[in-house]
């Protein structure tokens, strides 16, 4: 399901990810970061087969290649200092916001 999420939408399989995670047990921080261990060669396959399918414009993309590493890098730093609780809550408020967004679009 997190695959079938991650290659529809371009992105998400984390908002399956992180608390399917936290049922089987993990911490919350711990969900966090093993759902971007298990979103990552998902994401590069996905990848693969849309630049194989000619759906992606490379040149299009490396724009933003920068900004995301970078926000990749401030987001492991902020999670080291951030507290469970609060990351519980700013991960269900992205969540309702990225759901409303979906749904206004």
């Amino acid at each position: 399901m997190i695959g079938v999420v991650n290659g529809l939408f371009g992105a998400g399989g984390g908002m399956i990810a992180v608390p399917l995670l936290k049922k089987m047990g993990f911490e919350q921080k711990s969900a966090h970061c093993n759902a971007v261990a298990v979103i990552l060669p998902i994401t590069v396959l996905s990848a693969i087969l849309y630049i194989i399918k000619d759906y992606v414009n490379l040149s299009d993309a490396y724009i933003y290649l920068p900004t995301g590493v970078l926000g990749a890098g401030i987001g492991t730093v902020v999670l080291k200092k951030i507290s469970p609780l609060w990351l519980k809550r700013i991960f269900g408020i992205f969540m309702v916001y990225a759901g409303f967004r979906l749904l206004a679009k």
